[in-house]
Order: structure tokens, then sequence, then C-alpha cells
């Protein structure tokens, strides 16, 4: 088992006040109310512990809306990432 801290950069375009969750792999790991109105981008930190292997980050939308995720970072821990939703803890 390794301990990692991911986060990223999450945001959504329509929508009044719309609903998401966060899964890795088929864990979830939050939900939330996205209440940020115009352009703006929210941080969202994930903290795993897990064995070595790859993993997926998922938003699963509850209410309609576009989310977008982007600066993907490996903010601590024996991990690397493979693109912007996928990481691979590596210890």
């Amino acid at each position: 088992m390794a301990f990692c801290k991911i986060s990223f950069d999450l945001f959504c375009d329509k929508g009044e006040n719309p609903r998401y969750r966060i899964y890795v792999n088929n864990e979830l790991f939050t939900e939330r109310t996205y209440i940020w109105k115009g352009v703006k981008y929210v941080r969202e930190n994930l903290q795993v512990n897990a064995p070595p292997g790859e993993y997926t980050i998922k938003i699963e939308k509850i209410d309609p809306g576009k989310f977008r995720v982007r600066n993907t970072k490996i903010d601590y821990g024996p991990a690397q990432l493979v693109d912007s939703t996928t990481f691979r803890i590596t210890q």
C-alpha cells in the first residue's frame, strides 16, 4: 500500500448548482455541489491509500452540466500521471 495525494482543477459550465461525484476506479471519494458562477476552476484534492496499479478518476454528473478537468498533479507519494484522469501508483 502507498499513500498519494492527487489534485486537479475542476470546472462546470452549466446548471444551477449542479451536483457531482468523484470516483477513483469504482470507489466513491466525494459528492459535492458546484456553487461557483462564471469561469472559475475549483481545486479538488484526493488522498489515496492503495496498492500499486493504475487508477482512473471519474467525474459523475448528478445534475446537468459539463465538467472539465485540467492541471492534474501528483502532490505527494510514489505515483505518476498517465493522463489528466489516470495515475499509476508505482510502489
